[in-house]
């Protein structure tokens, strides 16, 4: 449910911005130098500050960059608000490129097998070869990563089992949520409409979990776990305002469905 928890946002010195977002110190000096990422300077002391609307720009600018484009080009498409059929030729560059990075990966896990087996017969083998063979080993999915570290086996190999068609489904229906919440924010969090568009997402959420996994999670210390540091993975799309609207309408939406 990215976002949805989000804690007050707050500005943010450089070397914040820089461990909240994982982008060091040098990029982001860089990012300003060149107009890409500018965020507004302190008066005096001229310190650059940053809020929450500079980790959106950042995340397009990562995304666009994760996609193939050069920095001088990511510079022109920040500020288009949606894309067309255009984008399609550089997705499909990045394609070809992925299925290289696959086949790469591929090769790294023979490698990785043919390493274990080596040294099983070898016991010892030189350093030059063994290395040659490790070259490409690709790291684990981030936020499978944290999953592991902080919550529940039973709970994480629920998660995994969901087939790659229900992840679609849901992240369908968070684009479409994210959608509604841009049209109606404003609205007051009592409309019938508003109220509608959290009782269909939240209806799909946990038809997505299945009671079981809802029973698991509502058992996990939600206290001992930053899942700030999830949400930081997986960034909201929505600005402060319409956060906070939203926690709001989420909230006035549990009341309602305490008192029924």
């Amino acid at each position: 449910m990215g976002g949805m928890l989000m804690k007050e946002s707050n500005k943010y010195s450089i070397g914040e911005f820089s461990e909240k977002t994982g982008i060091s110190i040098r990029t982001l000096h860089y990012y300003d130098e060149i107009g890409l990422l500018q965020p507004e300077k302190h008066p005096t002391s001229g310190h650059r500050i940053y809020n929450h609307q500079d980790i959106l720009t950042l995340q397009k600018i990562v995304s666009l960059k994760f996609l193939g484009y050069s920095l001088d080009k990511i510079n022109n498409l920040l500020h288009e608000s949606s894309f067309t059929v255009d984008l399609n030729e550089t997705l499909s560059l990045h394609l070809q490129a992925l299925e290289k990075e696959k086949e790469r990966i591929e090769q790294s896990m023979t490698a990785i097998q043919r390493v274990i087996k080596l040294l099983k017969k070898e016991e010892e083998v030189d350093s030059t070869i063994l290395f040659s063979l490790i070259h490409s080993i690709q790291t684990e999915n981030m936020q499978k990563e944290w999953m592991e570290q902080h919550m529940p086996t039973d709970v994480v190999e629920e998660l995994s089992k969901k087939t790659e068609a229900e992840k679609i489904t849901l992240d369908q229906t968070f684009i479409q949520f994210a959608k509604k919440v841009k049209q109606l924010y404003g609205k007051p969090v009592k409309d019938l409409k508003v109220q509608e568009m959290i009782k269909t997402y939240l209806e799909a959420s946990f038809e997505f979990l299945g009671g079981d996994l809802m029973r698991k999670l509502a058992d996990v210390d939600v206290e001992k776990i930053n899942i700030q540091e999830l949400e930081n993975m997986t960034p909201s799309p929505f600005t402060e305002d319409e956060q906070k609207w939203l926690n709001q309408a989420m909230e006035y939406y549990m009341k309602q469905a305490e008192l029924e």
